[in-house]
């Protein structure tokens, strides 16, 4: 396990055992329903959900499908490790990620993040902790269909500077107060 410095939201001690919240990725072809994954969360005092839809309009204009791809075995690593991550920084009933790979239609969903904790603010920003964690360090490769043809997408600097709020400001302290 890794040792993990705690957030301003966290009551976990730096160095804590995760093996108590449950912690579940799944990367797969075929469609999902938030409505029954958020069913199979544990009960909590809050359950913070996200999910993500194909956008209909990128950087190079209208978009009809999304392509993507992944590095099988590495990406469900990376997932993993980053709800692992979640759940040592904040005291988690629940991390749960579900990503869809392959061809998906705008407006299809493409991922889903449920999380469980016994208090709203640690739920809610160990979920958005997770989607900026996914969208900067999992192994997702994206390519954009629409009538003007097709192009992949690189990373994009809003994503990064998100990202870049959960990570560590000082030794001992970590900027995760959103919006710092």
């Amino acid at each position: 396990m890794r040792r993990v410095t705690k957030s301003p939201f966290s009551r976990r001690l730096p160095g804590v055992d995760v093996t108590q919240s449950d912690c579940r990725v799944r990367v797969q072809e075929t469609a999902f329903s938030p409505d029954q994954l958020q069913r199979s969360l544990p009960a909590a005092g809050a359950v913070v959900t996200f999910t993500g839809n194909v956008r209909d309009a990128g950087a190079g204009g209208a978009v009809d499908s999304l392509q993507l791809e992944h590095y099988a075995g590495m990406t469900e690593h990376s997932l993993q490790g980053i709800a692992e991550e979640a759940a040592a920084r904040w005291v988690l009933a629940a991390a749960h990620v579900v990503h869809r790979v392959g061809r998906l239609d705008a407006g299809e969903a493409i991922v889903w993040v449920g999380v469980c904790a016994a208090h709203r603010a640690e739920a809610f920003a160990a979920c958005e902790f997770i989607m900026d964690a996914l969208k900067t360090r999992a192994p997702f490769w994206k390519k954009e269909h629409g009538p003007q043809g097709a192009r992949w997408v690189d990373a994009r600097a809003s994503d990064v500077a998100r990202a870049q709020r959960w990570q560590l400001t000082r030794t001992g302290d970590a900027d995760g107060a959103p919006g710092g």
